[in-house]
């Protein structure tokens, strides 16, 4: 402290001896340090000598600090009393007159600096009475304090009612005043910025643009508020094209979420910089844009990092909390981590563990460790076949580019091995980054270094701060005060919307009040109009108390005279009865939501169920599971629908159902196997089911094996697959044949087995529900035989069982009795020379259909009626009749159907085609179908397998 006072000493002493005109910051230091020099040479007579030892760069920090807080006491010292004693003192003379206070005399004699300092001082001590004393750490503390307000409030953090910052929501509110909506055509983002600055934020244009841009990325937000239409960058951190180019609009989620009710009153409106514009403190809200597209902002001594949500579950979260506080309970944390297990990213990725996210929600803190979305591949080119990487999706906010030059880096400074090539294939349709290995390269080494030397997993540093107490008070917050504080503001901003509204439908229910008086009294109205001098009498003479029938007030009484004389008929006072009705329909309706607070609740409800019907996406980003957490593995897998591929050769995969679109009968259809076609690649089984089921497999020999479905590996559509021996414990010498999704081991439900030479047994689902990985004995069959169905079904259902040659029976599921697992069972149909069993099925009371498909690709429906019931052990009905010279031709398939099911038919060589039902058309029994596919028969190609896709209901019932 001595060492400061010392630097102002001099500082005071320099500003004295230097004219009046402002000197610069630079030429101020250098004078102060050459005299900083002399005193510790001895060449200064003054008593404030500098002995410290302290860096140059701090000393100007500090004298340049007391120059700011001191200035404007030095311009009142030099008009002061002091000042002119000290010139009476002086022995020659400091300015050239009293007279010319301030002025600066180059023939006058310096004081000395102590003197110059004490004169000073003696000013500070006698004004500090009057309040111009001015402390100088509290003055800096001030002066830091304010600026730092103004980047909190003003510029870097969100608010947690609309989730925006400041420059966001001021170029939504410009763009929504140029008649920017959806529907409307692109301006020039030069134009919007223009706007922009010139009307409420008077900032540089480049921290404008780059608000913009940010707000029109796909990859930066979930949802973006802006259409952008041009270069807005790239994940690769390309920079957008200049705002002279680019163009943009708003998106409808601005413009029916955030914008639709800014003209109702519903929000304050404030003064611009300059008074002369008004702008809104906050946007009218309808969904909790700060979880949905997040943020981030650094201010002073605090900073802000929001990831992005799904918006559906936020949704159901907002649903479940109003819902809630309507019975007057609160709703768990664990049932609100339930709904919202963690972050959705644009980017998709993966999300290791919930106990990053469950931390940042409750506590406001958090990482989450993300990780990227890759696959094994099989590279084939001219000369040789690799096996490669296939990165699909990057964690959020990687660089692409960047990550691409760390891996390149790292193989070249021989950091990382096993890695031959390394390129990028990302188009518009998505992201491929190709790794190619090396042949002896073991994949799940150089996939683990490439996750821990790179990008490929990183963590996103959780940090909830936004602006609460009407945008005022920065606040760390948790998941359910984000939400509570977005509830409240939703539920004000709809209060006053009905205020906004009342006082409209009140004030026309008072005009057409006024109307229908003087549609009652017409011929009064006109005879008054006529005999009025003027139109000022006329509203007089119609606002006259002393004529009771009339007795308007003046805004009635204006549109009365408004009314032209084709009004006042009869139709036009019956348009006015109804309105007058339908006004106080509203009006009542208006009024309970003002009194009424569970039926502001309802309303929001309702509001929330349609904007996520509206604009909810499914999510992108997959929870897994943490080996270090102790819940159970399936809590971290979505249940979404995917399809399931298992080879002749012994390989499995699994991909997403959305993979394949539905397709038109008779179409080629799109390949869901490896093109390189071999006896290994030769599809054998193909079924569709939800993640979250149990995969019975069953194999040739009676063996069963159970495995979650989401446990099987996934790959493309190309991909070979793993091999189920790494998946599964399978003999090299036995082969699955059968596959069954379980959702649930129900206690009145079997599980049908059936042989190829027509032997059949029930046994009880039950006895399944602790089958794992390592596989149980569930037949004993007889030489040659082989296992190969497996279905579930009840004492009410019919089992329909179809032979190669086109014949069919059907009996009744009770008249197998259950038997243990290693039984052998009873026979189900006579066969005839030749002949085997070619499908099963289990038919119930609301099947409609049976599809029969052939090897070379004909298909029928036929109605399940067709099929009567008898007895087991008989030798059939017809099925279908082969088409004439097709000897060859066979039952591939039998499977029950409704007109409204979707079927995937795959060939032996891997082709799929995905159709409706209905498109096939109903014939009877001995009919022959029509080319539901067409197969490649000349090369060996024949029907494989139908698939049944589930249907929504399904899944979400699961």
């Amino acid at each position: 402290m001595q060492s400061l006072q010392q630097h102002n000493c001099t500082a005071f002493s320099m500003m004295f001896h230097t004219n009046r005109e402002t000197m610069s910051c630079s030429a101020f230091v250098n004078r102060f340090d050459r005299q900083r020099r002399r005193r510790r040479n001895g060449d200064s007579n003054g008593r404030c000598g500098d002995t410290s030892t302290s860096s140059r760069p701090l000393e100007c920090l500090l004298i340049l600090a007391a120059l700011l807080s001191c200035v404007p006491r030095i311009q009142s010292f030099a008009r002061s009393p002091q000042r002119a004693a000290m010139y009476k003192r002086s022995t020659l003379p400091l300015f050239s007159s009293p007279d010319r206070a301030g002025s600066f005399d180059p023939t006058a004699s310096a004081l000395t600096e102590s003197e110059m300092a004490s004169a000073a001082n003696e000013f500070l001590l006698s004004s500090s009475s009057q309040q111009h004393t001015i402390d100088l750490p509290d003055e800096v503390s001030n002066s830091f304090m304010q600026y730092a307000l103004s980047i909190i409030l003003g510029r870097a953090l969100p608010d947690a009612r609309d989730g925006m910052k400041p420059v966001h929501r001021r170029i939504l509110y410009a763009m929504n005043g140029l008649g920017l909506g959806p529907g409307g055509a692109y301006r020039k983002c030069a134009r919007v910025v223009g706007e922009v600055l010139g009307k409420f934020h008077p900032h540089g244009d480049s921290a404008v643009y780059d608000a913009l841009v940010r707000l029109a990325q796909p990859f930066s937000t979930n949802l973006p508020l802006i259409d952008g239409h041009g270069n807005f960058g790239s994940i690769d951190a390309d920079p957008p094209a200049a705002m002279r180019y680019t163009e943009c609009r708003l998106t409808r989620l601005a413009s029916e979420t955030l914008l639709d009710d800014i003209n109702m009153d519903t929000v304050q409106f404030l003064p611009n910089f300059d008074g002369s514009e008004y702008e809104p403190a906050v946007l009218p809200a309808k969904v909790p844009i700060l979880l949905l597209n997040g943020g981030a902002g650094i201010a002073v001594g605090m900073a802000t990092n929001v990831p992005p949500h799904n918006l559906g579950e936020l949704m159901d979260a907002c649903v479940q909390m109003v819902k809630a506080k309507n019975d007057g309970v609160d709703i768990h944390d664990a049932k609100l981590l339930n709904i919202v297990p963690g972050p959705d990213f644009p980017t998709g990725a993966c999300i290791i563990g919930k106990s990053g996210a469950k931390s940042l929600y409750t506590t406001g803190n958090g990482g989450i460790v993300m990780r990227a979305v890759m696959h094994l591949e099989e590279i084939s080119s001219a000369k040789k076949k690799r096996n490669a990487i296939i990165v699909t999706e990057l964690p959020y906010q990687v660089n692409k580019a960047a990550l691409l030059e760390r891996i390149a880096s790292l193989v070249n400074e021989k950091k990382l091995d096993g890695i031959a090539d390394l390129r990028d294939e990302s188009d518009r349709d998505g992201i491929r980054m190709v790794i190619e290995l090396k042949r002896d390269a073991v994949a799940a080494v150089v996939q683990n270094n490439l996750l821990k030397k790179t990008a490929l997993e990183s963590t996103f540093s959780g940090n909830f701060l936004a602006l609460f107490g009407s945008g005022t008070v920065p606040q760390r917050f948790t998941l359910r005060e984000a939400l509570d504080c977005f509830l409240d503001f939703r539920f004000q901003t709809i209060r006053n919307k009905c205020i906004f509204q009342l006082d409209k439908v009140e004030n026309r229910a008072h005009i057409v009040d006024g109307l229908l008086v003087a549609l009652e009294f017409t011929d009064r109205v006109i005879e008054i109009v006529r005999n009025a001098p003027d139109q000022a009498s006329a509203r007089a003479a119609l606002m006259n108390p002393d004529t009771p029938e009339l007795c308007l007030s003046s805004a009635q009484a204006d549109a009365v005279l408004k009314l032209q004389l084709g009004q006042l008929t009869r139709l036009n006072g019956d348009k006015l009865r109804d309105e007058k009705k339908t006004l106080t329909e509203s009006q009542a309706t208006l009024q309970n939501l003002l009194a009424n607070d569970s039926a502001v609740r309802d309303s929001m409800i309702e509001e929330f169920e349609a904007l996520k019907k509206r604009f909810a996406t499914p999510r992108r980003t997959k929870i897994l599971p943490d080996e270090d957490e102790a819940l159970s593995e399936i809590d971290y897998i979505q249940n979404e629908r995917s399809v399931i591929v298992v080879t002749r050769g012994g390989y499995i995969k699994r991909m997403p159902l959305k993979t394949f679109e539905t397709q038109n009968r008779g179409t080629r259809g799109k390949r869901g196997a490896s093109s390189n076609m071999s006896d290994d690649n030769e599809v054998a089984h193909f079924f569709s089911c939800n993640d979250h089921d149990t995969i019975l497999m069953t194999t040739q020999s009676g063996i069963a094996y159970g495995l979650r479905a989401y446990q099987v590996p996934e790959g493309s559509r190309t991909a070979k697959g793993a091999p189920i021996p790494s998946v599964l414990p399978v003999k090299s010498d036995d082969i699955i044949t059968s596959v069954l999704p379980v959702s649930e081991f129900s206690k009145n439900e079997f599980i049908v087995l059936a042989t190829k030479f027509g032997w059949i047994k029930k046994t009880p689902l039950a006895a399944f529900e602790n089958l794992t990985s390592r596989g149980l004995i569930i037949a004993s069959l007889a030489d040659g035989d082989r296992l190969d169905w497996c279905e579930k079904c009840t004492d009410a259902d019919d089992i329909l069982l179809g032979s190669t040659r086109g014949l069919a029976t059907r009996f009744s599921a009770s008249e197998l009795r259950p038997t243990g697992r290693t039984s052998r069972g009873v026979k189900s149909m006579t066969l005839k020379k030749g002949d085997t069993i070619a499908d099963m099925n289990v038919l119930r009371k609301d099947d409609e259909f049976v599809l029969v498909v052939t090897t070379e690709g004909y298909g029928k429906r036929v109605k399940t009626e067709e099929f009567r019931t008898t007895a087991r052990g008989g030798s059939g009905v017809i099925a279908i009749k082969f088409k004439a010279g097709r000897v060859d031709d066979r039952i591939s398939t039998m499977r029950v159907v409704n007109a409204e099911d979707e079927i995937l038919l795959i060939t032996s060589q891997g082709v799929i085609v995905r159709q409706k039902v209905k498109d096939i058309p109903c014939q009877g029994r001995s009919a022959t179908g029509v080319l539901v596919q067409k197969v490649d028969v000349k090369n060996g190609d024949t029907i494989s397998t139908v698939s049944i896709v589930p249907r929504e209901e399904d899944e979400n019932d699961s």
